[in-house]
Parts: C-alpha cells; sequence; structure tokens
C-alpha cells in the first residue's frame, strides 16, 4: 500500500468494543448523531481504511475504576495489528489507578504485544490528574520504553448532553497544568494531546510552542469548525507537531478529507499533518 497518510486516532467497532462501551457507547453515538452502533470487524475496517492508501493507530479505552465496567483486553487490538501490519498500529490502555497493575500491562504492552504507545487515556473519565506524583511511576515507564502516550484532552463527547454527564468531569481535561507539567518531567515521554482542546486550545498550543515532546491530534473535530487559531498555528510554528486523526467513527475518513482539503493550509504542511509528522513520531 503506498500510504498517503496516518489518522492517529481510530476506536474500532468491532462487537467486543461495542459491548465494552455499553451505554457510554450509545450515548456518544446520539451525541453524534449516528444512530444505532453497527459492529464493524477489523478485516472490514482495514479494507476501509486501504481503499484511502491509510494506516491507522487503534485507541482501546478504559474507565474500570471509576465505573466497574470492564475493558476489552489490549490483546484485541494487538491481534489486529498482527494480522493486518500494512493498516494497523495498536496502542494499548491503562487505568492508572491500578498502580503497579498499570505499570505492568505497560511492560506487557510493550514486550508481549509489540505496542507503539499507551492510548486512549481520558482523564474525565478515569477521574485522575496525569501530573499527580502518585501515577509517576506510569510515566516514567513508558518514557523507558519510548511509548508514545496519548491522552484526550478538553470537551468529551462521552457524557455530553445528559445530567451531570454521567459523573464525567472536564476540570482533569485541561492541557496546563496536567499535560504540560509531566511533559517538562518526562522529557523523553511523547505526549499527545488529543483534540482541539476546546475550551482551551490556546493552552494546548501553547505547550506545543514550548514543548517539543508535545504533539496536537486534530481528531475528534469536523475541520470546518477548526477555530482560526488553530489553523493559523497549525500552519506555522507547529506545523511539525500537529497529527492527522478522525477520531473515527465519529468522523468519517470521506467527510474529514473533504473538509480538510478545504482549510488554508500550505501543501507541505498539508503533508507533514496527514503523514509525515506522524510517520516520524512511529518510526516508520
Amino acid at each position: 500500500m503506498d500510504v498517503k497518510a496516518i489518522d492517529i486516532h481510530v476506536h474500532p467497532q468491532t462487537e467486543e468494543m461495542i459491548k465494552a462501551a455499553g451505554a457510554r457507547g450509545a450515548q456518544m453515538a446520539a451525541y453524534f448523531g449516528r444512530g444505532e452502533r453497527k459492529p464493524v470487524s477489523f478485516q472490514e475496517m482495514a479494507d476501509m481504511y486501504r481503499e484511502w492508501n491509510t494506516m491507522a493507530v487503534l485507541m482501546n479505552s478504559t474507565d474500570e475504576t471509576v465505573t466497574g465496567n470492564k475493558p476489552v483486553p489490549n490483546d484485541h487490538l494487538a491481534d489486529a495489528q498482527k494480522h493486518h501490519p500494512d493498516v494497523f498500529i495498536a496502542f494499548g490502555v491503562i487505568d492508572p489507578w491500578m498502580g503497579q497493575r498499570a505499570v505492568e500491562e505497560v511492560k506487557r504492552c510493550h514486550e508481549e504485544l509489540g505496542m507503539r504507545g499507551i492510548g486512549e487515556l481520558n482523564p474525565g473519565r478515569q477521574l485522575f490528574h496525569p501530573h499527580d506524583r502518585r501515577f509517576y511511576p506510569i510515566w516514567e515507564e513508558c518514557a523507558k520504553r519510548n511509548l508514545i502516550v496519548l491522552f484526550h484532552t478538553g470537551m468529551m463527547a462521552a457524557g455530553a448532553g445528559t445530567r451531570g454527564g454521567m459523573g464525567f468531569k472536564l476540570e482533569y481535561t485541561r492541557p496546563i497544568p496536567d499535560l504540560d507539567t509531566i511533559a517538562a518531567d518526562f522529557p523523553d515521554m511523547t505526549i499527545i494531546g488529543a483534540h482541539p482542546s476546546w475550551p482551551w486550545q490556546a493552552e494546548a498550543l501553547a505547550v506545543a510552542r514550548h514543548k517539543a515532546n508535545y504533539y496536537i491530534d486534530i481528531s475528534g473535530w469536523a475541520p470546518k469548525y477548526f477555530p482560526p487559531e488553530l489553523v493559523h498555528y497549525a500552519n506555522t510554528i507547529i506545523q511539525d507537531r500537529v497529527l492527522f486523526g478522525t477520531d473515527w467513527p465519529m468522523l468519517t475518513l470521506d467527510r474529514y478529507m473533504r473538509e480538510f482539503n478545504e482549510l488554508p493550509l500550505k501543501p507541505e504542511v498539508r503533508q507533514k499533518i496527514l503523514l509525515d509528522n506522524a510517520k516520524k513520531l512511529l518510526g516508520l
């Protein structure tokens, strides 16, 4: 496959993943106006991405300590990577509140499952502050193993529009001080702050400008709604640390690419965002 792009933020929709998401998954689908969720096999998903000459970085998810819901084992995504290595790259996920068990799972994801990163961690759903020193052993392990760590930032679809937001809290999803602090304390760890980080977009841009180990993925928002400030910075001073992502299935490749191509980006910057930055980051 002649790879034209790398989608850095993708959520598989296999039967196992849909079942694990439970009521939250149904609520998010309704929020995005997607209606009934239908399972998509890894084979179907791989074929779809091949049609676009695009690789996909698969994200797992867990909020077990908070909700009691069991996540899909990281092995599920590792198997997808094993059977479709031309198109899939798998990240594993951990529950930070599990302490040493989380550290051991980071080790397993790297050593046994061959994963390239940890994500998507969602502090708003997992109710933790990443710069809390109780979680530093996890980041130490990730940094030692050169694993990328991807965090949700800003507004969450999870719980959006419900009374009490299903108990999830936006205060945990702010780039400063949380992600800025661990980017400073772990300069050898690469961090991706997922999404445009609204209502803290300027904070995310500032961290990316200040910390060379901090990247922004522009997933989860339709490009036609990107604020001018984000487009300006992506087109200029942080062009090397912006990553294309859809947050599929929340946004389809067709819609994202159509709107992304309408943004006033320089051709060389468009190439960096779609492919070159992620290719370098992932060591491809």
